[in-house]
């Protein structure tokens, strides 16, 4: 069956586009303003549709923590977030003992949702002063034979791997991690640029929630060392992901970041917590504490943040009405940036790409997903 999907405002990468989307057996076949057969049509009227959006960076929600759920619960969590513009995320595991990552990834991978295409480890390999919400005592350093193991066990289920590259003297971490096809990504990091430019050298082109937990310009005797945010901004191919959810970055920053990085190197991420979409008024990280204030997750002695509870709609929303840019270029960091990185025929309204869709209003409020091309409610 051929399914048209019609909008006045369809997200393209460059532009918004008056015409016609077709669909057919999960794919787009093609976006044109040609009347081409169909078999249905479902008229959109003045919303936008556009691609769906791409979370690589969501530890759970809807009281679900991806670290410690049943298969139940992963795809409780899975649909809240589609709710919101969620068509694809990797499930993110806070650091633990590496065995015990493992049975969560186990886990999450039994739940056998489509929407999570792996998983992402965040540790167990951070610095113990830029942890965050993470537990200290769960933090360690790499174990070359303890990886290589972990990795041919898990078939290519993890993604990407957050560490801190002062840990990884000489880039056998993420040397080894790369090979394995998992995205190395440079977070919770006191690295100064020497460590930076030997895991650049072993192919990290990511960096985990840019200005959250990460070092920036320091000093010894005098002389300035350049940190993981200026490596950031130095390195072209260098991805920058940003929680965008108007609480940990002011939109003057994100402002700054797009317009230094440029579109196609910022991806949004949530950082969701378990309590996203939830009314819990505190809860906890694998054993450290938080608590839900102002629409963000903090630390009890409110020094720091400690995750968000943001959706996807929200990171859209804050760039389009805070920070002040064009809907086409904050879905392209939604959507076609965090496909780029996966190297997935996702992220795009372009035919031979899968019709996964998102349609939302004038305020960003979705109002309807397709996954392949089909309607998905919950």
């Amino acid at each position: 069956m051929i399914k048209r999907l019609k909008s006045r405002r369809i997200v393209l990468n460059d532009c918004l586009f008056n015409g016609f989307v077709y669909v057919q057996n999960g794919r787009i076949t093609a976006v044109t303003k040609d009347d081409l057969p169909f078999d249905e049509e479902i008229d959109l009227g003045d919303k936008y549709l556009a691609p769906g959006f791409i979370d690589l960076h969501v530890h759970g929600g809807n009281g679900v923590d991806f670290g410690n759920c049943s298969s139940d619960e992963v795809r409780r969590a899975v649909a809240f977030h589609r709710q919101h513009g969620t068509t694809a995320m990797l499930a993110t595991l806070a650091a633990a003992p590496l065995a015990e990552m493992e049975k969560a990834a186990k886990r999450v991978r039994l739940a056998g949702c489509p929407t999570v295409l792996g998983v992402h480890f965040e540790g167990p390999y951070l610095s113990p002063t830029q942890c965050g919400a993470q537990g200290v005592g769960a933090l360690s350093l790499p174990d070359e034979t303890a990886v290589r193991s972990l990795l041919q066990r898990s078939n290519g289920y993890i993604r990407r791997w957050t560490y801190a590259p002062e840990l990884d003297k000489d880039g056998t971490f993420c040397r080894t991690i790369r090979e394995a096809g998992v995205i190395p990504s440079a977070g919770h990091t006191d690295a100064v640029l020497g460590d930076l430019q030997i895991a650049y050298r072993e192919g990290c082109r990511l960096i985990t929630h840019l200005y959250s937990c990460t070092s920036t310009v320091t000093r010894t005797n005098g002389y300035r060392n350049l940190g993981t945010v200026e490596f950031a901004f130095l390195e072209d191919d260098v991805f920058a992901e940003i929680i965008a959810d108007g609480k940990h970055l002011p939109p003057e920053l994100i402002r700054l970041i797009v317009k230094l990085k440029g579109r196609e190197r910022v991806l949004l991420v949530t950082d969701a917590l378990s309590v996203a979409g939830s009314s819990a008024p505190c809860g906890d990280l694998n054993g450290v504490a938080y608590v839900v204030e102002d629409g963000v997750c903090k630390l009890p002695d409110r020094t720091a943040f400690a995750g968000s509870i943001a959706t996807t709609d929200r990171l859209v929303r804050t760039c389009v009405k805070e920070v002040g840019l064009s809907v086409v270029d904050s879905v392209y960091m939604a959507s076609t940036a965090p496909a780029e990185l996966l190297g997935i025929q996702k992220g795009r309204i372009e035919a031979g790409y899968d019709a996964d869709l998102v349609v939302f209003d004038d305020d960003i409020r979705v109002t309807a997903v397709y996954l392949g091309g089909e309607r998905s409610d919950g």
